[in-house]
């Protein structure tokens, strides 16, 4: 199985994060021979600026968990062969659910967003979805990150002026049902059951998921014959996309899928 691997990489993007933040990764993994897409979530086709300036009642509120990942799995299943799968955050989780599905030859989940089951009683974490859920507030209608929640929980550790600049590029509305999703059994991982080669990294510096409920996530998975790695990395945010060492990541990911093609 290692030596046929995939070189085809399906890039994965979280919540209210535009997938231009995945262009320098792109860029990088090609000149390493991969061949790179980085699909918009349905409804996100536009840029990041168009995208904020769009109608709060728009379709990106449609969206769900569910039908964000069957969308995927279509996707992925027009591809000629399966490719390795890299999400970020909810694209993380993504990851997680559509290996379970079988739709990825490999998979790595940066900064994963917590599948049901793995401890999410942890301040910071809370602190950040308890509002980005609007549980008393229509579903019909998205929820755009403030510029203080991204300061806060997004770029954090950053300059004002990195802050800033992150979030002009990148930062979109997002659906509320995505959100509320996660907290249900949509998301549940059979961590028994064998998957292929998944990588899971985190940031000791993240504060929407925390390194030790990243760390919580890789624990539970249980299946001896199945490769599950991770990976902790000193300093990093969960905006990995805007730190100068951004490519320390990169790096080790492509080091780890050179290890498990050999």
């Amino acid at each position: 199985m290692a030596s046929s691997i995939s070189k085809l990489v399906v890039f994965i993007t979280g919540t209210f994060i535009s997938n231009n933040c995945w262009d320098e990764w792109m860029i990088y993994f090609e000149s390493e021979g991969y061949k790179c897409i980085a699909p918009a979530w349905p409804y996100k086709e536009a840029t990041a600026q168009e995208l904020r300036n769009g109608p709060a009642d728009g379709a990106i509120s449609l969206n769900t968990i569910t039908s964000l990942t069957d969308h995927f799995a279509t996707l992925i299943n027009a591809l000629p062969k399966k490719p390795i799968l890299i999400g970020h955050s909810l694209g993380g989780l993504i990851v997680q659910l559509l290996l379970q599905r079988g739709a990825g030859i490999a998979g790595v989940a940066i900064h994963s967003f917590p599948p049901q089951g793995v401890n999410r009683f942890w301040l910071s974490f809370l602190k950040v979805t308890w509002e980005t859920m609007m549980l008393f507030t229509s579903g019909k209608k998205t929820y755009m990150i403030s510029f203080r929640k991204w300061k806060y929980a997004i770029a954090n550790a950053m300059t004002y002026e990195q802050q800033k600049q992150s979030y002009y590029s990148y930062a979109i509305p997002e659906s509320k049902k995505i959100i509320r999703d996660t907290f249900k059994c949509k998301t549940k991982i059979d961590f028994k059951n064998p998957h292929p080669p998944l990588l899971l990294t985190s940031g000791s510096n993240d504060k929407v998921v925390p390194a030790s409920m990243n760390y919580d996530n890789y624990k539970r998975y249980k299946h001896s014959s199945s490769i599950t790695d991770y990976k902790e990395f000193e300093g990093h945010t969960h905006l990995i996309f805007a730190l100068s060492s951004w490519n320390k990541e990169a790096d080790f990911i492509l080091y780890w899928l050179h290890g498990i093609r050999n």
